[in-house]
């Protein structure tokens, strides 16, 4: 398999195409995120991924729709991103 990028996790180089893609915008971002993600294997680091995301491609382009994404996956660090909904949230 030929490599894109120099991110040994972004094999088939969704990301690293991502943010090469001219007018992309977040949705199709959300759509290539939730790719990448469901082909990461279990046990896989994904918030050390994402951090080797940011700092490989978002650091250069900090306004992306991509790094926006990818910002949100990580989240608030400590903060579990639970369900949203349900009878508790309709308290």
């Amino acid at each position: 398999m030929v490599m894109k990028g120099n991110l040994d996790f972004d094999p088939r180089g969704l990301i690293y195409e991502a943010y090469r893609m001219d007018n992309i915008d977040e949705k199709e971002c959300r759509t290539i995120f939730l790719d990448w993600v469901i082909n990461t294997r279990p046990g896989d680091d994904i918030p050390t991924m994402l951090h080797g995301f940011m700092k490989e491609y978002g650091e250069a382009a900090p306004e992306h729709p991509m790094t926006r994404v990818i910002r949100e996956g990580l989240g608030r660090p400590g903060q579990p991103r639970g369900r949203r909904g349900g009878a508790s949230w309709r308290r």
